[in-house]
Formats: structure tokens, sequence, C-alpha cells
């Protein structure tokens, strides 16, 4: 990232802050916290906590699926799922809304339109978040392109 869009993204994450984001960014803490606490749901910590970081810093990171840095056996990609499914049952709907009413909020301003539409991209996320992990946007960029020459060189052989 240049310095300028650096500088951006910092703007962007301070105003994100103030804004409320630092509320949606305490929701996803706490349900770290909780899923590390609970023993039953220590899965979900990894999970929880990459969301937590894009809730913070959310200009400037992507959110990149595992599949894309270690592709894995059809079983460890089922029992991914089922966390998933479980996660949406459980905890994805709270913290899902939270994210989606942060984004309307901050959407009412116009200077608050580019936070919230970043809190409705981690609302989608927040429903199934299993498998996800935060990425600076340059690295994503660059390993969802790896992974795309890839497919089509395995395909175009």
């Amino acid at each position: 990232m240049n310095g300028n869009n650096a500088t951006l993204a910092l703007v962007l994450n301070i105003l994100n802050f103030v804004l409320g984001g630092f509320a949606v960014t305490l929701a996803w803490l706490l349900a770290t916290v909780m899923s590390a606490v609970l023993i039953v749901t220590l899965p979900y910590t990894r999970s929880c906590w990459e969301i937590t970081k894009m809730t913070f810093v959310p200009f400037g990171n992507d959110i990149i699926h595992v599949k894309y840095l270690e592709p894995k056996s059809a079983v460890e990609n089922s029992i991914g799922s089922v966390l998933n499914i479980v996660w949406f049952i459980l905890f994805g709907w709270w913290l899902c809304l939270s994210n989606v009413f942060c984004g309307i909020s901050q959407c009412l301003t116009i200077i608050g339109i580019p936070t919230g539409l970043a809190h409705f991209k981690i609302a989608a996320i927040a429903l199934y978040p299993v498998g996800q992990r935060v990425l600076p946007k340059d690295t994503a960029a660059l390993i969802r392109q790896q992974f795309t020459e890839q497919q089509y060189k395995q395909f175009y052989k």
C-alpha cells in the first residue's frame, strides 16, 4: 500500500472508531473471550479474533477464506461447514445485526458512508466466520490472483 492509501486507511479507521465502530469491536472481543472461556466453543476463538481485528481496522485489510491459503480435504471443509452452521444458529445472527445497525447508523451521515459500507461487508462475514483470515489488502489480492492462476492452469492443462 502506498503512502496516500495508508494515510487514507488510517483516517478512515479512526473515523470508524469514533463513529461507533468501537461498540462492534467490543461485541466481537466479547465473543472472542467467551469462546475462549467456554471450552465447547474453543474452535470459534480464532474466527472471532480474526473478525475482531477486521472490525477494529477495516480499512487497509481484507478478509480471505482459508481455502486460498491452505487447500484442505473434503472432510476438513465439511467440519468447517458444520461449525459455521452451529455458529449461525447460536451467535452469528446477533453479531451480524450489530454490524448492520452500526453500518446503518454510520451511513446516516455523509462522512460515515465509507465506514458504514465496511460494516455491511463485515456483517456478511459475521454469519459464517469459520475459515476467514484477515490480511493486508495487497497480500489478499496477491493470494487470490495466485489461487486463480493455479486453478486456471489445473483446468486448462
